[in-house]
């Protein structure tokens, strides 16, 4: 009888530590702008070390993801780099548009790489003409449909720049592309977010954007209408926490406000 009674005891640890490994296995898929992977991978290290829900990552441009959901791809958690793509996934009622945050801000800069001499650069023609030179190109993301390249065409032309740069532009996939051309020095001006700039140390800023010369720098948060996990809701949950909120800010990101969260602005 003492034999059987442990039998029944170990069988029962073990199915509880089968149980166990399973809780501690459950996996959150999160899709997120490129300029976010420094900050997320992160925070998502002490977020997996307390709950054993471990965060898988897929960064791209938002254009990208956002067609990516749109056609079934499997996602919980979607962070866009500015609200249009949020709002193209809310309109097709692929997020849950109750869960939308709008956590974070960025500023949008010039950079060069940082053995590249420039003289007091400055947003004008003459400092853009100069830097580039006669066959020079200056990088960014696609202007149609990168975050990124959007803000950057937005700002060009509010300040009168888009003639002179718009033939000389090199237009990439994502913000971390552009910043790659840049840090190799293929290209010898690029348009960033100022988080990139700050995590790549083969580049320097030369210039910043007024912030009234494109709309703000947006990052909303949502679930996916698909997700079926717990998980995702948590994580969403403990990025918006001031215990995430170091992770963010060490990048250069800006924290906003529980007023501009759910709200499109």
């Amino acid at each position: 009888m003492r034999r059987f009674l442990v039998g029944i005891a170990s069988a029962l640890a073990l199915a509880w530590v089968l149980v166990s490994q399973v809780v501690a296995q459950e996996q959150v898929t999160v899709f997120a702008a490129a300029s976010l992977k420094d900050a997320l991978e992160t925070a998502a290290k002490p977020f997996t070390a307390s709950t054993g829900v471990r965060v898988r990552f897929s960064f791209a441009a938002s254009s990208a993801l956002a067609r990516q959901i749109e056609q079934g791809a499997d996602a919980d958690l979607f962070a866009s780099a500015d609200l249009d793509w949020m709002d193209y996934l809310a309109q097709r009622k692929l997020v849950h548009s109750e869960t939308r945050r709008n956590l974070l801000g960025n500023t949008l800069v010039v950079i060069a790489p940082k053995d590249l001499r420039l003289i007091d650069f400055k947003l004008d023609t003459g400092s853009l003409k100069a830097a580039l030179g006669t066959d020079g190109r200056l990088a960014t993301g696609e202007v149609s449909s990168v975050p990124v390249g959007k803000y950057a065409k937005i700002a060009l032309e509010n300040l009168g720049l888009w003639a002179t740069v718009n033939p000389r532009l090199a237009m990439t996939d994502n913000v971390r592309a552009a910043l790659i051309l840049v840090a190799r020095g293929e290209a010898p001006l690029g348009i960033v977010y100022a988080t990139d700039a700050a995590a790549e140390p083969r580049v320097k800023v030369v210039a910043t954007f007024p912030a009234d010369s494109h709309p703000p720098i947006i990052y909303p948060f949502a679930l996916t209408a698909s997700t079926k996990s717990d998980g995702a809701a948590k994580f969403l949950e403990y990025i918006e926490s001031p215990a995430a909120r170091p992770f963010f800010e060490v990048q250069g990101f800006t924290v906003l406000s529980s007023e501009s969260q759910g709200t499109r602005q």
